[in-house]
C-alpha cells in the first residue's frame, strides 16, 4: 500500500525506506553546539523504526555550523566559500562521529557518505551512488548523507539538503523523504501574515503551489527555505515519492509531529521510470532550447523535439549534455539530452528534417532531443 497519510510513513508496510533529513537549526544550538538531548530522542525514533524494519537514510546538515563554532569563524562559518570549505572539514568530523555513537547505542552501524552535485547530476555516478546506498541498507545500517562541503564551490553545490535529500530518496529508491525543519510546514502565504492557513495535504506542486512558498528560512542557521522544500518535492513527485515537511522543534520529534497532525505531507501524482526521474530532477543544465506552441503541444503528447519547432538556442553545451526545454515566454516545459552541440542546433534551428544533411555535411539523426530522453515537466 503506498504513503496516503502522514502517519504512514512511519509505516514498515506503506514506507519500507524512508530519508530522513535533519536541519541546521535542529541539530546545532545557538551557540554552535550539537544539540545532543534533543538528537538522542530522534536517533531512539530511528532505532525504533529500523527495529520495525524500515530501512532508514539520514540526509544531515549541521557541518558547518559545528566547524564553524570549533574554528571561532562568524556568520556560523558561511562569511565565504573558504570559511565554509574549511568549517564543514573540521565539523563533518564531529557530525559523523555523533551519529555514529548514538546510533551505536542502539546497536546499529551508521555510515557515512558525502556528496556534490556532480554525483548525483552525472549519470555514472550517481547509479554509483545508488550501488552504495543500496548495498549500506542491504547489510543493515544507516547511511548519513551530507554535502561535501568541504570540496563543493559554487557551481557544483546543491546549496541546501532539502534538495539533496529528494535526490537520495530517487536514487535509494526510497518509499518517503521526511524533511524536519524549524518550521510546521507549508502554509497558504507567509505564516507572519494575519490568516495564514497551514496545508496538510498537497497532491502535486503546482504553479498555485509554488507562489505559496517563502524563500526566508525561519533561523538564520539553514540554507534552504520554502522555495528549497517545494524543490525537493518536486524531485520527489517524479519518482512517486511522497515528501513531508514537519516541524523538528520537539523531543521525539517524529512522535510529536504525529500525535499533534501537524505538517504537510506532498503526494506524488506522477511516477517516472528510474531514468527519466533522474533526468526530470536534475537541477544543473547547460543550456535551453526555445520552441514554438506547436512544438510544446507535440511535446505534451510524448514525440520527440524536432528542430523545425527550435526558435532559439541558449547557452553552450555538448551533444549528450542535459538542457531545458522551454516555450516563448520562459516557461520550463521539459529536460532532455541533447542530440547535437549547441553550435549544430543554431544551424538547424527552424528547418525541416530533409535539410538538415545538407546543413550538417553529415547523415542527421532523428531529433533534436529524442523522447526516450526527454522527461515533460
Amino acid at each position: 500500500m503506498p504513503v496516503a497519510t502522514l502517519a504512514d510513513l512511519t509505516n514498515a508496510d506503506a514506507c519500507p525506506r524512508l530519508v530522513v533529513k535533519v536541519g541546521s537549526s535542529l541539530l546545532v544550538g545557538e551557540d554552535g553546539a550539537p544539540r545532543r538531548a534533543w538528537l538522542e530522542t530522534l536517533v531512539a525514533e530511528l532505532a525504533a523504526a529500523h527495529s520495525r524494519g524500515q530501512q532508514i537514510i539520514v540526509v544531515s546538515s549541521g557541518a558547518i555550523a559545528l566547524g564553524a563554532r570549533k574554528l571561532g569563524l562568524g556568520k556560523g562559518g558561511r562569511g565565504s566559500l573558504a570559511d565554509a570549505q574549511a568549517a564543514a572539514s573540521v565539523g563533518q568530523i564531529a557530525l559523523a562521529g555523533l551519529w555514529a555513537e548514538l546510533f551505536a547505542a542502539h546497536d546499529i552501524i551508521a555510515a557515512q557518505l558525502l556528496l556534490t552535485l556532480d554525483d548525483l547530476e552525472e549519470r555514472r555516478r550517481y547509479l554509483n551512488a545508488t550501488a552504495t546506498l543500496g548495498r549500506l541498507l542491504a547489510a543493515g545500517a544507516v547511511p548519513v548523507v551530507n554535502e561535501n562541503d568541504s570540496v563543493a564551490t559554487h557551481e557544483i553545490r546543491f546549496g541546501d539538503n532539502d534538495r539533496l535529500a529528494a535526490r537520495v530518496a530517487q536514487a535509494s529508491a526510497a518509499n518517503g523523504v521526511l524533511l524536519l525543519s524549524d518550521v510546521d510546514g507549508l502554509y497558504d502565504r507567509n505564516p507572519a501574515k494575519p490568516g495564514a492557513q497551514l496545508l496538510r495535504l498537497v497532491r502535486g506542486v503546482t504553479p498555485e503551489v509554488r507562489a505559496m512558498a517563502d524563500s526566508g528560512s525561519g533561523s538564520g542557521i539553514g540554507s534552504g527555505g520554502m522555495t528549497s522544500k517545494l524543490q525537493a518535492a518536486e524531485i520527489a513527485e517524479r519518482a512517486g515519492i511522497a515528501m513531508a515537511i514537519v516541524s523538528g522543534k520537539a523531543e521525539a520529534p517524529l512522535a510529536s509531529a504525529l500525535a499533534e497532525g501537524t505538517g504537510t505531507l506532498f503526494l506524488p501524482r506522477r511516477r517516472d521510470r528510474a531514468r527519466k526521474a533522474w533526468l526530470g530532477g536534475r537541477l544543473r543544465l547547460k543550456g535551453s532550447l526555445v520552441v514554438d506552441d506547436g512544438a510544446a503541444r507535440a511535446l505534451g503528447r510524448g514525440s520527440s523535439l524536432l528542430a523545425a519547432g527550435v526558435t532559439a538556442v541558449e547557452g553552450t553545451f555538448a551533444r549528450g549534455d542535459a538542457v531545458a526545454v522551454k516555450d516563448r515566454k520562459g516557461h520550463l516545459l521539459a529536460h532532455g539530452l541533447a542530440e547535437y552541440d549547441a553550435e549544430e542546433c543554431q544551424r538547424l534551428c527552424g528547418k525541416q528534417s530533409a535539410e538538415h544533411a545538407a546543413i550538417l555535411g553529415y547523415a542527421p539523426r532523428n531529433a533534436v532531443i529524442h523522447r526516450d530522453q526527454l522527461v515533460v515537466l
